[in-house]
């Protein structure tokens, strides 16, 4: 059964209105609520709290949502996939390696990362199961 994901003008890959390009296609269960966003921006927009932080103690739970496949993938699983989903072979953005520490406690440097571009910003809100 697919997992609801929240965000704001999201598409069938789980982009949404601040991440957009091909590459920009997991979500990640949030710690403080259980529940799944597109990223940092769509849950702070949209949640009616904080965002938390995941320890590393915690990064062998599932808890990155590959929006090609669907597959929930532990943390540490997709911090050390050098941005390729190990299931299904989908591409993901390697610029999100400049956001982990919003969602993960980082020590050291768990794969093999370089820049992205930025966002892209607009949309409306929506939530789809």
């Amino acid at each position: 059964m697919p997992k609801p994901v929240c965000g704001i003008d999201l598409d069938s890959e789980t982009r949404c209105a601040h991440w957009r390009t091909a590459f920009d296609i997991i979500a990640i269960k949030m710690k403080c609520c259980g529940i799944y966003y597109a990223c940092k921006e769509c849950h702070d927009a949209l949640a009616d709290h904080p965002a938390e932080i995941r320890q590393q103690s915690m990064w062998d739970d599932p808890a990155v949502l590959c929006g090609a496949c669907k597959t929930e993938l532990p943390i540490r699983d997709s911090l050390e996939c050098k941005n390729v989903c190990p299931v299904c072979g989908a591409r993901f953005n390697p610029g999100c390696r400049n956001h982990y520490h919003y969602y993960f406690e980082m020590g050291a440097d768990p794969g093999n990362h370089s820049q992205s571009d930025g966002p892209i910003c607009g949309g409306d809100t929506v939530r789809r199961a």
